[in-house]
């Protein structure tokens, strides 16, 4: 069980780090942001309230109550990472690590959530 818990803060610390500095780049370099945005052919509106979201679904992974939000966080991480892996590729940019990054320290953290909360 302590093995379990090691692993799950782990992996979702590490994820928080990424989104955080996702959501960083979102607000403070909002220039970067919307050139890449545009570049994806994505509307540039979305920045501010995918950030906010990023942000909330970070928060509601921390929060243990959460069981049927946590659900809907971490599919729709899921979702957002496999779009954005996927977005990278078909521009070339060859920045798609991090999306890959992203999803293997999810899917343990959500593996290891589910561990621990049988």
């Amino acid at each position: 069980m302590k093995k379990d818990k090691i692993i799950f803060y782990t992996a979702t610390g590490l994820l928080s780090v990424i989104l955080l500095y996702s959501v960083s780049m979102y607000f403070f370099n909002h220039e970067a942001v919307a050139a890449m945005f545009t570049n994806f052919g994505y509307p540039t509106y979305i920045i501010y309230p995918y950030a906010v979201l990023k942000l909330l679904g970070l928060i509601t992974l921390w929060i243990p109550n959460f069981k049927v939000l946590k659900e809907w966080a971490y599919s729709g991480f899921f979702f957002a990472f496999i779009l954005a892996f996927f977005a990278h590729v078909m521009i070339g940019d060859g920045e798609q690590g991090a999306s890959v990054v992203a999803m293997v320290l999810l899917l343990v953290s959500y593996i290891f959530n589910k561990r621990l909360n049988k």
